[in-house]
C-alpha cells in the first residue's frame, strides 16, 4: 500500500515539474552559431519540456527565408544589415530585437600550416590554389572578409582566386578537406573544426563589427521562444557561448 503511496506521489510530482504543454520553437540561425547553439539549446529543452527545431545557413538566406514568409519564432543572423532589412518590412516585434553575440574573423589554414602575416605573403601561400570565403556580397563573413581584405590593400590580388560559398561552414569545410589551402572564417568557426588552425586574426578595425542580432519575428505567438531569447542572454548561455569562441557585447 505504501509503495503504492510512493509511485502515486511521484507521478504527480513529475507532472507538476513538467510544462502543462510542450511547444516546437523553429529558430534560424547562422550556419556559425550551429555548435553553440545547439549546445545552450538542448540544456534549454531539456529543462523545459520543449523542443527546438534549428535552420541553419547564411544569414542572408535566412533574411529572404523570413521575407517569403518562411515559418520561424527566432532569428539570429550573423550581420545587424540583414536584420534591419527584416525591422523595415515590419517582419519583427516592436523592442524584441538584442545584439546577442560578438565575433573576430582570422584567416586559416590545414592543421599543421604555419603562421601568415597579413600582407603579400597571402597571395604567395595561395599559390594557385583557392581563398575559401562565404559569398562576398551577401554573406556576412564573405562581406567583412573582403572588406578586411580592401581595408589591408589585398583585394585586388587575391580576387580572382577567391572560392565563394553558400555560407561561412561551408568555406571552413573546403580548407579543412584540403581543397583549399586558405580561408577567411570566424575564431569561433577554427574551434569547432580540429583540422584547421588559426594563421592571422584580421584587426577589428579593419572590417565592420561582427554582431549577431536576435529577434523574435511578428508571426510567433510563441511564449516559448521568448523564453528561450532570454535564456540565450543568461550567465549559463553567456559561458557556453564564450567557451565556442564567441564575445558577449555587452562585457
Amino acid at each position: 500500500m505504501f509503495r503504492r503511496y510512493r509511485l502515486c506521489v511521484a507521478l504527480m510530482l513529475s507532472l507538476f515539474a513538467a510544462p502543462l504543454w510542450a511547444e516546437q520553437i523553429t529558430v534560424f540561425a547562422a550556419a556559425s552559431l550551429r555548435n553553440a547553439l545547439e549546445e545552450v539549446g538542448s540544456t534549454w529543452a531539456e529543462n523545459t519540456g520543449h523542443r527546438l527545431r534549428y535552420s541553419f545557413a547564411g544569414s542572408s538566406a535566412l533574411a529572404r527565408q523570413v521575407e517569403a514568409g518562411a515559418p520561424a519564432d527566432l532569428i539570429i543572423l550573423a550581420n545587424e544589415a540583414w536584420m534591419d532589412h527584416l525591422e523595415g518590412q515590419n517582419l519583427l516585434q516592436q523592442n524584441g530585437r538584442v545584439d546577442l553575440l560578438g565575433n573576430a574573423l582570422t584567416l586559416i589554414g590545414p592543421t599543421g600550416a604555419a603562421p601568415l602575416d597579413l600582407g603579400p605573403g597571402i597571395i604567395e601561400r595561395l599559390g594557385d590554389g583557392r581563398m575559401a570565403m562565404a559569398l562576398v556580397n551577401a554573406v556576412p563573413a564573405g562581406i567583412y572578409g573582403k572588406a578586411a581584405l580592401e581595408t589591408l590593400g589585398l583585394w585586388q590580388g587575391i580576387a580572382p582566386q577567391v572560392a565563394q560559398t553558400d555560407n561561412v561552414r561551408a568555406a571552413l569545410a573546403l580548407v579543412a578537406l584540403g581543397e583549399a589551402p586558405l580561408g577567411i572564417v570566424y575564431h569561433s568557426d577554427v574551434l569547432a573544426e580540429p583540422r584547421v588552425q588559426q594563421l592571422a586574426r584580421f584587426p577589428s578595425d579593419s572590417h565592420p563589427a561582427i554582431l549577431y542580432p536576435a529577434a523574435l519575428t511578428v508571426d510567433s505567438r510563441s511564449e516559448a521562444a521568448a523564453d528561450l531569447l532570454e535564456h540565450l542572454q543568461s550567465p549559463i548561455a553567456k559561458e557556453v557561448f564564450l567557451r565556442h569562441g564567441f564575445t558577449i557585447p555587452s562585457e
